[in-house]
């Protein structure tokens, strides 16, 4: 079996992406069909000193969602919803998820303080502050 260092970058990514395509598909398939909110994409990185969750929400401000640790996980939600000036816009496209969202987001063991939400570049950015 070959090792992850003996793999192309690109390798890597595709077999990560399949990973999470096959993740959330699992997760879709499995919710109650009254479920009405979606969950956003989320890249999840590790320091020395904090974890960083960066969530998928261009257009969402960071006032505007609710993030706490729940058991080993944390629980990321709030509202899409189209700015007011383009609600009685022509719709002739739109592929952004709009309406309620949630994600249950499993955190690496640990114990953690202060908890920071910013926006950046269309992301929502969690820092989540590791305690010794």
């Amino acid at each position: 079996m070959k090792r992850r260092e003996d793999l192309p970058d690109w390798m890597w990514s595709d077999a990560l992406a399949a990973l999470d395509r096959a993740e959330r598909l699992h997760r879709q398939m499995f919710q109650p069909r009254h479920a009405s909110s979606w969950e956003p994409p989320v890249d999840m990185l590790e320091t020395a000193h904090e974890v960083l969750i960066y969530v998928a929400l261009p257009g969402v401000e960071a006032h505007d969602v609710k993030a706490v640790i729940v058991d080993a996980a944390l629980v990321v939600s709030g509202r899409r919803t189209l700015p007011p000036a383009l609600r009685t816009a022509t719709i002739h496209r739109l592929e952004l998820p709009q309406g309620r969202f949630e994600r249950h987001i499993p955190l690496p063991p640990g114990h953690y303080g202060a908890v920071d939400v910013s926006n950046e570049r269309g992301c929502l950015v969690i820092c989540l502050h590791k305690m010794p």
